[in-house]
């Protein structure tokens, strides 16, 4: 089985350094850059299966490389934020990112994110042998396709990895904890900024009104427009 492919883009020296030893050690393969311009040369050419990206950034800061990753494919982007602030965390999100942690980290906690989404990448659907409809949403898990009103829209992992987890328990209220467990794989927990930004992502391309907010419990698809 070959190694998981990491690009590393960090522009301090010894985050980057440590960082790299300690993925190596966990039997990672990884490539590094210092900037964003030099992240985003080594990601069009590397292709590789995750990529971990510093907000903070020279040339490209770490939003934009996201935004530029994301328009390329769906490979997972993580996001390294070294502070806390609420309007970084949904920045990276809002640009595409699958999941951000925040500096100073624990590399057991970075290394268990990354394996999270490289897993979540394997097992997004279950194939089914009818789409599911709602109204003139359709989803067609075969072919891991969603239209709406026949249009195909351009959906990112995660967020169909989320529309697809509403979609099997439509009308039902999923709590936060619920969907990270089941969309991010957070066995241990996790922000719940996480699910409200790409909740409002998914909610953008399927209709606002799809996705009802229960306040204090969680989200719910509406089986019928």
């Amino acid at each position: 089985m070959n190694a998981v492919h990491v690009l590393l883009v960090e522009d301090d020296d010894v985050i980057r350094e440590t960082t790299q030893l300690t993925l190596e050690r966990d039997g990672f393969r990884v490539t590094v850059a210092a900037d964003g311009i030099a992240g985003l040369a080594a990601f069009r050419t590397e292709r590789p299966d995750v990529a971990l990206l510093d907000i903070m950034l020279p040339g490209i800061n770490g939003v934009s490389l996201c935004r530029q990753i994301r328009d390329e494919g769906p490979t997972p982007v993580i996001m390294l934020s070294a502070r806390a602030d609420p309007v970084d965390v949904v920045l990276g999100l809002e640009a595409g990112a699958d999941d951000y942690v925040t500096k100073p980290f624990d590399s057991t906690v970075l290394v268990a994110r990354i394996r999270a989404v490289v897993r979540r990448m394997g097992r997004v659907a279950q194939p089914s042998a009818r789409p599911l409809s709602f109204g003139d949403l359709e989803i067609e898990k075969d072919g891991l396709e969603v239209r709406r009103g026949g249009r195909r829209l351009e959906l990112t992992p995660t967020e169909l990895r989320l529309l697809l987890c509403f979609a099997e328990s439509p009308g039902n209220v999923l709590t936060r904890e619920i969907l990270l467990e089941q969309v991010w794989d957070y066995q241990w927990g996790g922000d719940s900024r996480v699910v409200d930004v790409h909740v409002q992502r998914l909610r953008a391309k399927i209709g606002q009104d799809r996705i009802e907010t229960v306040r204090g419990f969680g989200y719910k698809l509406k089986s019928t427009p």
